[in-house]
């Protein structure tokens, strides 16, 4: 059976370009999934203890497996690219790849939320996931992304990244 999952990436340390072109370039080279649809970059400023300014967009995709086998394969390319495990309290990485929305499921496990539980407080998710889906619905607020990312309390500065 196939899915639809939208993914967020992002990365703020290293060659942020080449991290994230890499992160997309690996998704797509899955088995049985397929990139359909991607956002436009943004920059976005830092924010906890992170110093430099992050690259996020949001990547659509077409997938055959569950939500928790995609989980295990974007964490080895996480990996792949030079994510180390650092303490709860960084939010500076190389790459970052979150699983925001799966099909319209609502997943709960140890190790998987979805949709992400940060996904309505976070801008620089909501913005291109609005750019990809206006439309879509949150499986458990049920509002729009559109309206999300228009209402979220985050006012973290972002703009078009243009490499």
């Amino acid at each position: 059976m196939s899915h639809t999952a939208y993914i967020g990436v992002g990365t703020n340390l290293g060659d942020r370009l080449a991290n994230y072109r890499g992160a997309v370039e690996r998704i797509g080279e899955l088995d049985d999934t397929r990139v359909t649809r991607q956002s436009s970059m943004y920059e976005t400023e830092p924010h906890g203890k992170a110093r430099k300014w992050f690259i996020n967009g949001v990547v659509e995709i077409t997938t055959e497996m569950e939500a928790k086998d995609l989980l295990k394969h974007l964490q080895k390319i996480e990996v792949a690219l030079g994510r180390k495990k650092a303490p709860k309290t960084s939010v500076s990485r190389v790459i970052d790849l979150d699983i925001l929305l799966f099909d319209s499921q609502v997943i709960s496990t140890r190790t998987l939320k979805v949709p992400h539980p940060e996904l309505p407080n976070r801008r620089f998710v909501l913005m291109p996931l609005s750019e990809l889906a206006p439309a879509l619905r949150h499986p458990v607020l049920t509002t729009t992304i559109s309206t999300l990312s228009v209402t979220t309390d985050d006012k973290t500065r972002i703009g078009l990244f243009k490499p």
